[in-house]
């Protein structure tokens, strides 16, 4: 297998405390090949059934790819599953978090240390269907920068949630709706199933805190065209569900800073037609 040479550029995010930190993004990149990365928190029950499905689709593609397992330091045994499977298969990594947490900055985290070209993020606990991958990459492949796994699209289905957290869901996708551009919506603005080419949220300053990177990518990445394939949530089949007030709160926070984004760059145009 030919190596790939990799010379930094810098991409920007922001942490909890406002500060600027640099991230290494490839500059030199493997064409066509993707990242998957996995986030995981207290989820190693799942993680080698997860793994070896995931595996099993992607070997069946004809695309060169990794899958890397970013791990907010969990000390649950999640270390130990990946380094033996990994020991099998050297395009499954594990790269461990210390005294970091945010499903944002785990993605973030992972997309950094690979040269993939391609970049792609799924739930550890089985509620992301494996088998979806291969209509993911079709449909990236055939020339979309974002492919989503929806749950809104036509023939998608929340799974078994209960009236008031899909009130709740419905609500937080609702009010996504003007952060958007009119001619690349999203259906599922909130979803943790996706893949997306590397090029389109490079030197993007994102924010690593919270869960909705997707989002983000929505509003501040270069993207020129988005496609959903609809999938039924599955039922978590362990670990608990992540959300909490504090997500919640970080949601809020981000809603507010994408508003002020958006406000500002409807303002430019205004201000730079009065002059």
């Amino acid at each position: 297998m030919s190596s790939v040479t990799v010379e930094p550029c810098y991409m920007w995010v922001e942490t909890e405390a406002t500060l600027p930190v640099p991230l290494v993004v490839p500059t030199e990149r493997a064409p066509d090949k993707l990242a998957l990365v996995i986030p995981t928190l207290r989820e190693v029950d799942s993680l080698r059934l997860l793994l070896a499905q995931v595996r099993a689709v992607l070997s069946s593609s004809k695309i060169p790819y990794e899958i890397l397992v970013v791990d907010d330091d969990s000390r649950d045994g999640t270390d130990e599953v990946v380094s033996a499977i990994a020991l099998e298969d050297p395009r499954v990594r594990l790269l461990v978090r210390k005294g970091e947490r945010g499903l944002s900055g785990a993605i973030l985290h992972g997309w950094q240390n690979t040269d993939a070209a391609i970049l792609g993020v799924m739930d550890a606990d089985l509620q992301h269907p494996p088998e979806l991958l291969t209509e993911l990459l079709a449909a990236l492949l055939a020339g979309n920068d974002l492919v989503i796994g929806s749950r809104y699209a036509k023939g998608g289905r929340l799974g078994e949630w209960n009236p008031v957290r899909k009130l709740i869901s419905a609500a937080a996708v609702w009010v996504t709706g003007p952060l958007q551009r009119s001619w690349l919506r999203a259906k599922d603005p909130m979803s943790g199933f996706f893949l997306v080419r590397r090029r389109c949220v490079q030197k993007v300053m994102f924010q690593p805190t919270g869960f909705k990177l997707l989002l983000e990518i929505l509003v501040r990445g270069h993207i020129r065209s988005v496609y959903e394939v609809p999938f039924a949530f599955g039922r978590r089949s362990a670990g608990c569900s992540k959300a909490s007030m504090k997500v919640a709160w970080e949601y809020l926070l981000l809603l507010i800073k994408l508003y002020g984004i958006r406000w500002t760059a409807a303002r430019i145009p205004e201000e730079a037609s009065g002059d």
